[in-house]
């Protein structure tokens, strides 16, 4: 790859994408060839957020790498607590690691946080920004279930907070790739992101109805509404459960759809649907490990059986 941090899927270009993801199958096939390529390396993990999967996968890949870990705890544990900066926390954590990962509530946060480090920054999710990384274990999954060219992409639920889904559709432009979304109107991409897919050449077909292109779609990415990212209790409630997926619901779609989820989900797929071959959603969870693990490596640069060093 030819960044230092990954902060934003705008970053990746098809090139880098397919040089990660192809780097993520060779991990997955045989995992011992890289047993100790990092041994030595030290990832920090600073999450200012809850995560149970971005966090445990990064742990996990750091550590089939054959490096270790450090974590900052929570927030409350932290000199975050006593009104620390976040500059002045990247600053000091980035002379205990070789690379940080990081998690905070604030968009942008990560963009900042790198300009105050020289090891490899992983934006782990900033607010309702960007999670890169996340993108990529998306793709891997989309591309080892329907291909990454010619496929229509149905995504659906909350498109205005949803980091997931400003990573995901953006780094789909550099494929041959048509995308519908799928939300109530308060719950649309926000302008910004609209514009910036129009910029790379995208056409954004926004619906408030699954029916009417389920039966069209190869891929079905599907997001919780997230409570946590909104100003105003009342605005969750009244489109809280408004799109749910079951069984039902998929009669009209594809043998072959691949439904996706980032996770965790609330009420938004019925469990029912983990019986059917359309769900990868905990496959897609546990693609983490691989692609994570083939970022690292192309962020870290070096290791035992070759490469060059940053």
């Amino acid at each position: 790859m030819r960044h230092d941090h990954l902060i934003s899927a705008a970053q990746l270009s098809r090139d880098d994408i397919e040089a990660v993801l192809d780097r993520a199958a060779e991990i997955a096939d045989d995992p011992a060839t890289v047993r100790e390529r990092h041994a030595g390396t030290v990832l920090a993990l600073c999450f200012f957020e809850p995560s149970t999967r971005t966090k445990m996968s990064f742990d996990t890949a750091m550590k089939r790498l054959g490096g270790e870990t450090i974590d900052m705890g929570s927030v409350e544990s932290s000199s975050v607590k006593k009104g620390e900066s976040l500059a002045d926390t990247v600053r000091v954590i980035e002379g205990y690691a070789d690379a940080l990962v990081l998690r905070h509530p604030s968009e942008g946060s990560a963009k900042m946080a790198s300009e105050f480090v020289d090891v490899p920054l992983v934006n782990a999710g900033d607010g309702a920004g960007q999670h890169p990384s996340q993108t990529l274990l998306d793709l891997y999954t989309i591309r080892e279930n329907a291909g990454l060219d010619d496929i229509t992409v149905g995504i659906m639920g909350d498109l205005k907070y949803g980091r997931t889904v400003h990573s995901l559709s953006m780094a789909l432009t550099n494929f041959d790739v048509r995308q519908h979304f799928v939300s109530p109107e308060s719950l649309r991409l926000p302008r910004s992101v609209r514009y910036d897919l129009h910029e790379a050449g995208a056409q954004v077909r926004e619906h408030e109805e699954l029916e009417g292109i389920l039966p069209e779609l190869d891929v079905l990415y599907v997001t919780r509404i997230q409570r946590e990212r909104f100003p105003d209790e009342r605005e969750y409630r009244e489109v809280a459960g408004e799109y749910q997926i079951d069984a039902g619901t998929l009669a009209e779609a594809k043998e072959s759809l691949t439904v996706m989820h980032p996770l965790p989900r609330v009420d938004e797929i019925d469990p029912a649907v983990d019986e059917t071959p359309h769900a990868q959603y905990f496959e897609q969870a546990h693609n983490g490990v691989p692609v994570r693990m083939a970022l690292l490596d192309a962020l870290l640069g070096g290791g035992r059986d070759g490469g060059e060093d940053r």
